[in-house]
């Protein structure tokens, strides 16, 4: 009489182990048996690292389990495009406050308007960037290390519907007469300022954060944004200036534009979550968040410091071209007067559109397009030419920069009109290039799971360039009027 017993020894890695013990007439034999895993085939369920849950189909549509495992294209450019949106709607209220100077300090708070000397005027542009950038830069770096609670979709929401409020006010500040309270018109402008710039703080660095989820070159979407903005504002500006028929209507048909504008980028982020190439993206940018939990299934802390120590050369490079850049534009850019009585530009107005806020923003465009044919210098070597670009300040000083209500005394060496044309194309095409490729590198230099927080770094350094551009800005009125030989 026989019979086998069969006792389970162990799992190991490449299979089941099986001892089976055969009595017969009470004499033992004894065999081992090893079996192996069924072979996985490429690409598969099991090939993908999906969980049990996943492999069950348990919370998990037939479409997003086939997102993660084909990429697909992004077909017409259509996320492409709506990046590129956003990066317009995030520096309009920016570049359409610094574009309406005009409007500012001679039509709301000129001499002529007041009837008197208004004392704020001189540093006015100082004044308004320093508003627009210090709520910019608080809320942007809060939103790194304590991140905003509550829906993606209603933090960028509320920040288009309060930016549409805003302008709202602006338009009606422009229908009205204000010139028997020009202080409070003033303050009021400052704060809605302030408070038009803390929801776009919000807005710029989550559409950082999202872009950083995608190839690098929709991050260089966001900044050809950014960059194409301020062309158009500025062709905005110049329209509406010679087509209508009075300042007032000018301000208000201008400012109108930017709703409409915003009105577009509110629509276009609700397509994002019906495209198939973002939601792949999206969906492996989630499932990579959740690899980073601990077996209590608590978040793993975000390592900073360790971000940082990555990718602060890249950062360095992002914020040393946005403090050149802000450093002289618009704060001396637009106070340079025509030096040649021979020029081809000789209105004020003009000279001033055209060869400081067209020029910049053209070339500031073309700049951030050329990543997209080819990308020079290398992350090694980018910080040499961005620390280079310092250089621009002391040119720009030496222009016949004339800032307002101010005797300079500081020599004018650059009276060639032409050529403080071509260096400021120059300074322009830099700032658009070198920032773009700086904001690509900077998610690549940390592992996949932390490049949106590495992107939100690289969005903070940005506004904290352009924030300490400005704040150096206001010490050049001083020096041009104070230094000499």
């Amino acid at each position: 009489m026989s019979y086998r017993e069969r006792d389970y020894l162990c799992n190991e890695k490449n299979g089941a182990t099986i001892q089976s013990r055969t009595v017969v007439g009470g004499e033992e034999s004894h065999e081992r048996t090893h079996l192996q895993k069924p072979v996985k085939l490429q690409p598969s369920w099991e090939g993908n690292d999906l969980s049990e849950a996943e492999l069950n189909f348990n919370n998990l549509t037939m479409d997003n389990a086939s997102l993660q495992i084909h990429t697909p294209r992004d077909k017409y450019s259509f996320v492409y495009i709506i990046f590129l949106i956003h990066g317009i709607a995030t520096l309009l209220p920016w570049n359409m406050f610094i574009n309406a100077i005009s409007y500012f300090i001679v039509y709301k708070l000129g001499k002529d308007s007041i009837g008197f000397n208004f004392p704020y005027v001189a540093n006015f542009m100082q004044i308004l960037t320093f508003c627009s950038q210090v709520p910019n830069v608080i809320f942007n770096w809060f939103n790194i290390f304590v991140p905003i609670k509550g829906d993606l979709t209603l933090r960028i929401m509320w920040s288009i519907v309060i930016n549409i409020m805003i302008f709202i006010i602006t338009i009606a500040l422009a229908m009205v007469d204000t010139s028997m309270w020009p202080y409070s018109f003033f303050f009021i402008t400052m704060i809605t300022v302030v408070f038009l710039n803390m929801a776009n703080g919000v807005y710029q660095n989550t559409v950082y954060g999202m872009a950083a989820k995608l190839p690098p070159k929709y991050t260089g979407a966001v900044i050809l944004g950014n960059n194409i903005c301020g062309t158009f504002t500025t062709a905005v500006c110049i329209v509406s200036e010679y087509v209508s028929t009075s300042k007032r209507m000018a301000a208000i048909w201008y400012f109108i534009t930017a709703l409409f504008v915003l009105l577009i980028g509110f629509d276009t982020y609700f397509a994002l979550p019906l495209n198939r190439f973002y939601r792949h993206y999206d969906i492996k940018d989630k499932k990579q968040q959740g690899l980073r939990k601990t077996d209590a299934d608590a978040p793993e802390k975000v390592p900073y410091l360790k971000i940082i120590k990555k990718a602060w050369p890249q950062l360095y490079n992002v914020f040393i071209i946005f403090f050149v850049t802000l450093a002289v534009y618009p704060s001396i850019h637009s106070d340079i007067k025509v030096s040649s009585s021979q020029f081809f530009i000789q209105d004020k107005f003009l000279y001033t559109q055209i060869l400081c806020f067209l020029t910049f923003n053209v070339f500031a465009m073309i700049g951030s397009i050329l990543p997209n044919l080819f990308v020079w210098p290398s992350k090694k070597y980018l910080w040499i030419i961005s620390t280079l670009r310092l250089l621009y300040i002391p040119f720009y000083l030496f222009c016949n920069y004339q800032p307002q209500m101010q005797t300079r005394i500081l020599p004018v060496l650059i009276t060639n009109d032409y050529v403080y044309w071509v260096v400021a194309a120059t300074m322009a095409i830099t700032s658009g290039y070198f920032s773009s490729i700086a904001m690509m590198y900077t998610p690549s230099t940390v592992e996949p799971q932390y490049a949106s927080v590495a992107g939100m770094f690289a969005g903070a350094a940005l506004i904290s360039g352009i924030f300490s551009g400005i704040l150096i800005s206001f010490l050049w009125p001083w020096f041009v009027s104070h230094v000499g030989w």
